[in-house]
């Protein structure tokens, strides 16, 4: 459930060229207990997306990142999948592919610069209204 104060996080990994075949068939068929365990972590509007050359960019919308984080590492039911994934990525170090994705900075949101803008219209016409009057 939304707060109202999401967070949007944006990630990337390297899968291996070599395995992006298999890497797609094992994401058409997500483990449900896998699926359950993203969804409890109050992960939403998760997706993953692949370049031909392996470049993996991953989306999601959380309210709180570093909770969702902590409860897929404290989740039973993530460590195997992870476990399995893991061998699909290069230059993870050993990190799973859950902890060590590196995290993209935000530089646009069109919704967010929209509402600034019409803040600031807003604030304009207030103004004056008040200097009519």
């Amino acid at each position: 459930m939304s707060t109202g104060t999401a967070q949007r996080v944006c990630f990337q990994l390297q899968v291996d060229p070599a395995r992006l075949d298999e890497y797609r068939e094992r994401h058409a068929a997500v483990w449900p207990d896998m699926l359950r365990a993203i969804e409890a972590s109050g992960r939403r509007n998760y997706s993953l997306f692949l370049r031909e050359d392996g470049l993996l960019i991953g989306y999601y919308e959380v309210d709180d990142d570093d909770a969702a984080q902590a409860a897929l590492a404290d989740d039973p039911r993530t460590a195997p999948w992870e476990a399995e994934m893991a061998e699909f990525f290069v230059a993870l170090d050993g990190a799973r592919p859950d902890q060590g994705a590196p995290r993209l900075p935000e530089v646009f949101h069109l919704e967010d610069q929209l509402a600034a803008l019409d803040r600031d219209a807003a604030s304009v016409t207030t103004r004056r209204e008040s200097s009519d009057s």
